[in-house]
């Protein structure tokens, strides 16, 4: 394993010293995955939103013109995916309206403001620029955010960030142009700025992250413990003030949406239900015989199960005392991924895997505070992820049924 993991560690050494190198790298990978999916769907970038039949057709209007429609498999009325939320919100926002796409539940979605207003900034110029808007703001801020982890981390740990730039829970995010990735990246951004002293780019930017979605308090609030211990007022003003906009939209959501409440969100938690649940579905395929493209399907998720275990385990290894803050992060991450149901997010790759996203920035500011956190293994298995994936979405997954545009 140390072999494996110094061969890695000194090609991302090489890597960083090399950027247009990397950046080649990246545009390859990410161009493979983009290309590999648009190939599927008539070279259409439309159909990374996923929108799905029953939902383009109750927002017709908005939907365009030549949209790939995922018109899903027997039984169900082609539902799509959570990109589409995020795009018919933004709609509504570009139309100049806070009005709810029909269709969605509002009570948990509607909170996430932030990225659906990011898209609506293109959407003015009409529906394909909100498309455009949402492959743009993913890309942009993962670059972005990229050069500012690497100015973050020591000259020795530099070389840390090309596992963020590369890592699969972003490219996963970005495949089916969800927020995870921008929620990130904003969170990051935003932690540069704190650390250079502008609190104003930090609050606006952690803000907006908290809108984007809400795991972005996981790395906030151990940064306000941390400016607490150290009794250091401009940052705690700092934190305590990224809640100020968030409770605003808040408070009026709860007058907008009658139906609407923040404690929502714990409808969701079932602790060890979803992992005991699909440990259970493993042993079922098995035992069924379920055949070998149902059970790799369903082992697709067992790296991940993996992956928990082992984030859980490193955050008490090495010099506790170094790097707490971050350490309650990845705690908080984990958390958040051990009470994940199962029909919710573990029955689901993208689902689960996106929920790591947040943790890979986590541990790489975690190492560069504390070098002896047992971490080899995490990243590692980050890379074995990786791999899969592209295996995964480059030869395995098989097109869906789908029409382009709502009418018959």
């Amino acid at each position: 394993m140390n072999l494996v993991y110094n061969i890695l560690t000194d090609s991302f050494r090489k890597l960083d010293s090399k950027l247009p190198i990397l950046f080649i790298v990246f545009i390859l990978l990410w161009g493979s995955v983009t290309f590999g999916y648009w190939k599927k769907y008539e070279w259409n970038p439309t159909c990374m939103v996923n929108f799905g039949k029953e939902f383009a057709l109750l927002n017709e209007k908005e939907t365009p013109k030549n949209a790939i429609v995922f018109l899903g498999e027997k039984g169900d009325l082609g539902a799509g995916y959570d990109g589409q939320i995020f795009y018919y919100f933004s709609r509504s926002l570009s139309n100049l309206s806070l009005d709810w796409p029909k269709g969605f539940d509002e009570s948990y979605r509607a909170p996430r403001i932030g990225y659906p207003f990011l898209i609506s900034i293109f959407g003015f110029a009409g529906e394909k620029f909100s498309v455009f808007g949402m492959y743009f703001w993913n890309i942009l801020f993962l670059v972005l955010s990229f050069f500012a982890l690497r100015s973050l981390l020591s000259p020795n740990y530099s070389y840390l960030a090309i596992f963020y730039l590369l890592n699969p829970f972003s490219l996963g995010s970005y495949y089916v142009l969800v927020s995870d990735s921008i929620m990130v990246s904003l969170v990051i951004l935003a932690y540069y700025f704190f650390k250079k002293q502008n609190f104003l780019l930090f609050i606006l930017l952690s803000s907006l992250a908290i809108l984007t979605k809400e795991p972005a308090i996981f790395f906030l609030f151990p940064l306000g413990l941390k400016a607490l211990s150290k009794k250091n007022l401009k940052q705690i003003f700092a934190v305590a003030a990224t809640l100020v906009i968030p409770i605003l939209w808040h408070s009026y959501l709860s007058y907008r949406f009658p139906n609407w409440r923040a404690a929502r969100l714990t409808d969701f938690i079932l602790p060890l239900e979803g992992m005991i649940r699909y440990s259970e579905s493993i042993f079922v395929s098995l035992q069924n015989g379920s055949g070998f493209k149902e059970t790799a399907r369903i082992l697709s998720r067992f790296p991940l199960l993996i992956l928990f275990f082992l984030g859980t385990f490193l955050v008490f290894t090495g010099k506790l005392k170094k790097g707490w803050e971050f350490r309650i992060t990845i705690l908080l991450v984990m958390f958040m991924i051990g009470t994940g149901g199962f029909y919710h997010f573990w029955s689901v790759y993208e689902n689960v895997s996106r929920m790591f996203t947040l943790s890979i920035p986590a541990l790489i500011l975690l190492i560069n505070e504390d070098e002896t956190v047992r971490h080899k293994e995490y990243i590692l298995m980050i890379v074995l992820i990786l791999g899969l994936f592209l295996l995964k979405v480059l030869f395995i997954t098989k097109s869906m049924l789908y029409q382009v545009g709502t009418s018959l």
